[in-house]
């Protein structure tokens, strides 16, 4: 049996009615589908279509990276898509043989779906773990051994002094900041200086900036990720798994990575000090690339101390190793 994989905007899976929902919408995957029928494709030699959108396909690409080792695009994130899909719905086994054909490799997309920001800037990133099946692993099974991190906390990394840019400069601003210092993200304060309100990245002002939707004299109010439309906050992140989103639900966790243009889903802010466990960062880690450290002013408005990252807390851990040994 052929399965093959066709995003939601293509029009090339058969039924065509398949085609019909997310009829010419854009999408982020390339090299996959068109808006018209190739003469080179044979469509009825494919026995079963599977629509895949751009969210689990660089979702599965992005595992495939990790967790195999396999350096490629999205659209191998796709057919691993209808893959499963196709595994769940024939109902195959262990004793079955499925061949994968994995079409592109990462060498295009390195500023694309491997980065974070641009995930976020698309807003792309995954909100809870896919539920298809495989499944994603579990907040709650820590990446590293829970002895590794013991009970050291943020306090003991060594993390550079916080730099920040308020929310009315400009975009060009912030990037010659970011040049000077050799950061890619920084804390956004409110004009007054006292209170943090979001967070810019470089990936994100690249992708307003690239697509014409902001220039270097454009706020950085506007490009930024907004700490204000999120609903919740939560301020003891001692056991981040226990606070991870459920499958099915509409909320998920974060520390700067939402999108300015609003939430469509219900988001959580975990607070983040320099009294949080490298146990529930870890955690955390497993949801995004890196976390503001705050600490609280004399009327409550949290404050950044510092920007701490997964190198942050990889070197620590290599430290650890290497002193022990």
């Amino acid at each position: 049996m052929v399965i093959a994989a066709d995003p939601y905007g293509s029009i090339l899976a058969l039924p065509e009615s398949l085609n019909q929902t997310h009829a010419n919408e854009a999408y982020k995957v390339e090299g996959i589908g068109y808006d018209f029928v190739p003469n080179v494709l044979d469509q009825r030699s494919v026995d079963r279509w599977y629509k895949t959108d751009d969210r689990e396909a660089f979702a599965y690409a992005r595992r495939l990276i990790s967790e195999e080792g396999l350096l490629v695009g999205g659209s191998s994130g796709s057919a691993v898509a209808a893959m499963v899909r196709g595994v769940r719905d024939l109902e195959l086994g262990r004793g079955d043989t499925v061949v994968v054909v994995l079409p592109d490799s990462i060498r295009s997309y390195l500023s694309k779906f491997v980065d974070d920001d641009w995930l976020a800037a698309n807003d792309l990133l995954p909100l809870t773990p896919p539920t298809t099946n495989p499944s994603s692993p579990d907040l709650k099974a820590v990446s590293f051994s829970e002895d590794a991190f013991s009970a050291a906390t943020i306090q003991t990394l060594r993390l550079k002094p916080v730099v920040t840019v308020l929310s009315d400069s400009t975009c060009a601003d912030a990037i010659e900041t970011m040049r000077e210092k050799g950061f890619d993200q920084l804390p956004v304060l409110a004009p007054t200086g006292q209170k943090l309100v979001g967070l810019v990245t470089l990936g994100n002002m690249l992708s307003w900036i690239g697509q014409g939707r902001a220039t270097a004299q454009s706020l950085i109010s506007e490009v930024m990720f907004s700490f204000s439309k999120i609903s919740e906050v939560v301020t003891n992140p001692r056991d981040v798994g226990q606070i991870a989103p459920a499958k099915g639900s509409q909320s998920a966790m974060t520390n700067g990575e939402t999108d300015s243009q609003g939430l469509p889903h219900r988001r959580k802010f975990v607070e983040i000090t320099l009294d949080t466990p490298l146990k529930a960062l870890s955690r955390f880690f497993e949801w995004n690339s890196a976390a503001i450290v705050t600490e609280k002013d004399g009327k409550g408005n949290m404050r950044p101390v510092a920007v701490v990252t997964k190198v942050d807390l990889l070197a620590w851990l290599v430290k650890q190793k290497s002193v022990s040994s």
